[in-house]
């Protein structure tokens, strides 16, 4: 191994057949890393690994399988020798109204969203606590942050994964080890089309709201102003931050919208502050 490959950082990526994590993968390898680029069908990453010989191998990991997580961690820890940054990016969208919702199918969305990025936590922690050093970033959303009709299901698995990446922060600060969660808004992926699913049968009554949304989604395919090849460059940077951010948030669109709920929450609180503090035993 050459002194190069001792001092590059090596990672393992979820879900880099297409979009975010795809594009996270390129920008690693051409920052000259070594990455374990992962996809449930791995044929389809196979060209990121010919394209830079010697820094990438492609491995088949469905996020759901501890079979095959504990087998991608093996392989990659025996190909490179450890892994520095783990990125959680596998997921898919969900569109339906609450009461629309498949109880099965949002069960599933929720095993890849939120419990594989935890099972992929768990696998590789034991690693980086022995060496005291390493980072995990878990891709959230928008959605993350903020909740709208029609994308409920999909925000809760984002907020839960928003949730654990800020405990987890503090729980391994201590031992030397990073966490960030970052935020896209909208960017032009495959999320609104290939990888979106939708909720049957749907309900007439919800149609001026759920309705409008999915017109709403379907019409921004092709046209999302976010280029996933800046999120791939972003996280790279990330990697190499002493002191990263928790939240980073990418693309104006997030930026606004958080601006806009906190001050919606921060004038609620000042609105009810009264009642907030009267809750407490009054001295007779």
């Amino acid at each position: 191994m050459s002194e190069r490959d001792q001092d590059s950082t090596v990672w393992l990526i979820t879900g880099c057949s297409t979009g975010i994590g795809r594009e996270i993968a390129r920008a690693a390898l051409e920052a000259e890393e070594r990455v374990a680029i992962t996809a449930r069908k791995p044929e389809a990453v196979t060209d990121l690994v010919e394209a830079f010989p010697g820094q990438g191998i492609a491995l088949a990991l469905d996020v759901t399988d501890q079979a095959e997580i504990d087998a991608a961690v093996a392989a990659t820890e025996s190909a490179f020798g450890r892994i520095d940054v783990l990125v959680n990016n596998a997921g898919y969208g969900y569109v339906g109204a609450v009461e629309e919702g498949v109880d099965e199918d949002v069960r599933k969305m929720f095993d890849t969203n939120f419990f594989g990025a935890i099972a992929m936590i768990k696998a590789v922690l034991p690693g980086m606590r022995a060496r005291k050093d390493g980072y995990i970033i878990n891709i959230s959303s928008m959605t993350g942050f903020i909740s709208n009709p029609g994308n409920v299901y999909y925000s809760a698995s984002k907020f839960a994964l928003e949730s654990l990446s800020e405990g987890l922060s503090k729980e391994l600060a201590p031992l030397g080890l990073r966490v960030s969660v970052v935020e896209p808004g909208i960017f032009r992926t495959d999320w609104a089309s290939r990888s979106m699913h939708q909720s049957k049968p749907t309900i007439p009554d919800y149609q001026a709201t759920i309705g409008v949304r999915r017109g709403l989604f379907r019409a921004s395919v092709g046209n999302e102003p976010g280029d996933p090849r800046k999120i791939g460059e972003a996280v790279v940077m990330l990697s190499h931050l002493e002191s990263p951010p928790l939240r980073l948030l990418l693309g104006a669109d997030v930026l606004g919208a958080v601006r806009a709920k906190l001050a919606d929450l921060e004038a609620s609180m000042e609105e009810w502050e009264s009642i907030t503090l009267d809750v407490g035993f009054r001295d007779e």
